[in-house]
């Protein structure tokens, strides 16, 4: 098991966001965690990733517990958080973006191949390289956010909401990308309002209410189990 989420309990202030969820993903799999706003999918991803700390319960990556390290340190163990709202540098250049993905490396070459690579994924990006990132329409921001996780290269990609506020054609074209990402051997946990599309996408997912775990199982199965359609894919 790559990632397991023990009973955690997550507060802010008084407000109890997270109550005893329980997640587990397997190396290699898209896992997709559904649910309506305040649910606490985003909570869950910053937990993972250090934003947030729980009161209680565990994170274990690869084995280990985590949820006493930094941001930073959990960036270096192998897992990149990918925020709601792209939070890309628009001041700085397409190619200084992706620079600072790999903030946690030296290796010269090795960043250079990187980018060679984010560029092999998302060629338009290539094309914009000088261009400042503030520019770029929302699908190309959406795809630098993507490609400045990967310069890391993360074992575990944590993507929230990659296609809010995106046109249809471009939300086909990121969720293509996250298969292909995922089939060169990253692991995905999405959060995303599309239901539909993340279940077609996903091997397993999670159906959060108010911060528990109300239903999971695999993907195909929920896509048509009648109680998520009427909750979650129809109107």
């Amino acid at each position: 098991m790559m990632l397991e989420l023990k009973n955690l309990n997550v507060y802010y202030g008084a407000i109890h966001a997270l109550k005893s969820l329980n997640v587990n993903i397997d190396k290699g799999e898209i896992v997709t965690l559904i649910g309506a706003n305040g649910a606490g999918k985003s909570t869950t991803l910053k937990t993972i990733s250090g934003l947030l700390k729980p009161r209680t319960g565990e994170v274990i990556f690869d084995g280990k517990s985590i949820y006493n390290l930094s941001a930073p340190e959990i960036v270096k163990k192998g897992i990149v958080h990918v925020p709601e709202g792209r939070r890309i540098f628009s001041t700085m250049s397409v190619l200084e973006n992706l620079e600072m993905g790999a903030f946690t490396k030296n290796n010269k070459t090795e960043i250079a191949e990187d980018i060679e690579k984010a560029y092999t994924y998302f060629p338009i990006l290539k094309e914009r390289r000088e261009q400042l990132a503030g520019t770029l329409s929302g699908g190309e921001q959406q795809m630098l956010a993507i490609a400045r996780g990967l310069m890391s290269r993360p074992k575990l990609i944590l993507l929230d909401e990659p296609s809010m506020g995106l046109a249809p054609i471009i939300v086909n074209e990121i969720f293509n990308i996250i298969k292909t990402i995922n089939k060169s051997g990253t692991t995905v946990l999405l959060v995303e309002q599309n239901a539909n599309m993340a279940l077609k996408i996903a091997d397993r997912a999670y159906i959060i209410r108010t911060g528990e775990i109300e239903l999971e199982g695999k993907a195909k199965d929920l896509l048509k189990d009648e109680s998520v359609r009427k909750a979650y894919l129809e109107g």
